[in-house]
Order: structure tokens, then sequence, then C-alpha cells
């Protein structure tokens, strides 16, 4: 664990590493728990401030804290001069604003308005609170403060609990290059997987002989049992990895990552098996619909759906999740299943289908009382183990 110390300097912000994780404020943020911060004084009686810069956690439809401190010298420094601004960096070094705090004036942009405010919990707290978190909001976040012409940054990781998982379309294997593997994986519920989320899958057992894109444009594979076919029986296993290939050029499959779902995925129960147009209709009929593909890794992940019983999916796959193992079932690890793409108009399955909760809507847009105080802005198996100018 890298320990920071900042040394001499009118103010410093600082990251509070923590492993907070909430589903509702307030009271779940103030049982979450924070590592300590040491304060120390030199010779000359500047503070330094030593801390563990880490990540906080949550998943899909959470809310969660992006903790940020900050001291500053001469202690009388008038609060209306500071200046506290959030942004997310990307792996390509660009950033996109995400909120700013002048004093009393505040915004927030693009996709956050509505979901993220100042926690408020007192004096050098640059804090933020992210409401009813996206798969896009996982990354890395930096947040400044500044006193007239000094400042000084600190960085927290926002990470979510899901689950990662390979994908091809109906069209075969190598057929997508980058910018369709983000689309298809989007279709599916879910986003092109970061290299760490793909490595992490690697370490709970994820096997993949065929290679996909990364969210950074990379092209990569997680080989837990080396073989010939996968690059070389005596080759350690690990994530092989192709580099950064041309996004337009070039073509592979996809690695998604999704989280945990706002509703339910089921197999419909029915007395006869159906072709994908009458599945659609079924679901329908249900107050449902048919699930993708990220849906149901996302109920056998978090759901723990056990299914031995072969369904319909939204592109046109054939799959079923299994939690518990058993010889009739596919094999015996842990997985999803995928039987293909069969021909939607003869083929006859059962389906999975998707039920959003009720109160979605009303949760996911619920704006605690002190939110209300700031100003919105802007070849391999198949299976698989566990812009206000001012303010900027």
């Amino acid at each position: 664990m890298q320990t920071q110390t900042l040394g001499k300097m009118s103010f410093v912000a600082i990251i509070l590493a923590s492993a907070l994780s909430v589903t509702s404020l307030p009271t779940d943020i103030e049982k979450g728990r924070r590592k300590v911060v040491h304060v120390l004084e030199d010779d000359t009686g500047a503070v330094i401030v030593q801390t563990a810069p880490g990540k906080v956690v949550t998943h899909r439809g959470g809310s969660i804290t992006l903790p940020c401190r900050f001291h500053h010298e001469p202690e009388n420094t008038d609060p209306a001069r500071i200046r506290i601004k959030w942004t997310k960096v990307t792996d390509a070094l660009q950033f996109e604003d995400v909120f700013v705090a002048l004093g009393k004036q505040q915004r927030v942009f693009g996709s956050y308005r509505g979901r993220v405010f100042l926690e408020q919990a007192g004096p050098g707290d640059a804090s933020v609170i992210i409401q009813n978190v996206t798969l896009e909001d996982y990354g890395r976040y930096e947040c400044e403060v500044t006193n007239d012409m000094e400042d000084d940054t600190g960085f927290v990781n926002l990470d979510l609990e899901g689950v990662v998982f390979p994908y091809y379309p109906r069209e075969g294997r190598y057929k997508l290059n980058y910018h369709q593997a983000e689309d298809s994986c989007k279709q599916q519920d879910a986003i092109l997987a970061s290299h760490s989320q793909l490595h992490k899958a690697w370490l709970e057992g994820l096997d993949w002989c065929n290679a996909g894109w990364l969210e950074d444009g990379s092209v990569q594979y997680p080989i837990s049992h080396p073989r010939d076919q996968c690059g070389r029986k005596d080759t350690p296993a690990g994530v092989r990895n192709y580099g950064y290939r041309h996004k337009e050029d070039e073509r592979y499959d996809a690695f998604c990552f999704t989280s945990k779902l706002n509703g339910k995925v089921y197999f419909l129960k029915r007395f006869k098996k159906v072709n994908y147009a009458e599945a659609v209709k079924a679901c329908v009929r249900d107050g449902s619909v048919v699930a993708k593909v990220g849906q149901l890794y996302a109920a056998w992940k978090f759901q723990l759906l056990d299914r031995c019983e072969a369904g319909w999916l939204e592109d046109g796959s054939i799959r079923y999740p299994i939690v518990n193992p058993r010889s009739r079932c596919g094999g015996s690890e842990p997985g999803v299943r995928h039987l293909g793409f069969p021909d939607k108009k003869f083929r006859l399955y059962g389906v999975y289908c998707f039920r959003r909760n009720k109160d979605e809507t009303a949760g996911g847009n619920e704006i605690t009382k002190s939110s209300t105080n700031s100003v919105t802005r802007r070849k391999s198996s198949n299976s698989i183990p566990m812009n206000v100018t001012s303010l900027i």
C-alpha cells in the first residue's frame, strides 16, 4: 500500500481511502468505515498529511461517497475563495467535468446532473456523493481544491461490484472493431471491461481462449488453463495481451462488464417451447422483456440464478445459468452456458425474461434534503467460473 506525504503548501487536498459501499442516504453513509489519517507537524510548523490512496466500491444503482478533505494555512482563509472541482480522468488522460463549487455556488455537469452533491460533513470536507451509480461512473476521479493561486489535487478510484463476460455476435468470432464492440456491450446492458476488471475475473477463474477488446483499446484474453490452442501449453497462466490495436480496422470479440440489476431475470414457465418471436411476445404478456446477455450474467452473479434449461435471450442467442454444476447441465464448472445462435424462426426453446423494479425510477432519482442545496448542471469453453465559465 502506497503512502503519500504532502509537504508545506498553502493548503492540501487529500483523498481518504475507504471501502464504503452504500445503497441509501444518509444512514448508510454514516455506517461507512474510513481509514485513519495521520496528521503530523514538522520543524517548520507545516502540516504533513499521510494517507493511503485507494478505491471506494459500490454497485449499479447504489450511492457512494468519493472522499476528499483539505487543510490550508493560514486558518482564516475565506471559505468563499475556495474552489472545489471534481473531474473524471479517462485512460487517454482526457478530463470530464463532474462537479465544481466556489463558495456557495455549485454546478454539476452532464450525466451527473441531479446525482452529485457535496457531502458537507464540516470544514475541510470536499467529498461528493454520487447517487444512482451507473456503469459509466466506474473509473478514476480527481479532486482539486484551489485557493487563489495555490492548488492541490488528490485521486480516488470508483470500483463496481460486477461480472465480466466475453461476447461475440451472431455473425461469429472476431467480427467486431473497437466501436462495434463498445456498442455490442451497451446493447447487452454492459460496458467494455477495463484491464483491472478482466484481471480480477481471471483471478476468480475466468478462462477464455478468444481475444477481445477492452475499454482502453487494448486486446487481451484470460487463460487459467494453458493449452496449445491458446498460446501454447508451456506458457504460464495469465491475461494475454495483444497491446493496443487499430480501433477501426482490426476485429476481435469483446469483454463486457455489468453490475447489479435494477430488476429481476427469471425463466418463464410455459407448457411448450417457442421460437424467438413467440418468446418476445410471451415476456411482454408477462409484463417483462426478453433478457439481455448482460442481465443474465448479472442474475447469475447476484441473484444466484441457477436454471438447467436453455432459453432465448434478446440477441437471439441461447444460454442458461448454472451456479451449482451437475453432470447433466453442461459440465463441472459454474457459469453461463452458451449454445450459440440458432434459427430464430424454426428452433424452439424456453425464454429468460427481465422485469424492472417498479420503484426503480423513484428510487433512482431520489434526492436527499441536503442535495437540494446544490445547483444542478452538467475457441474455448463457454462456461465462466467464478459549463459555467466563472466556476471552471
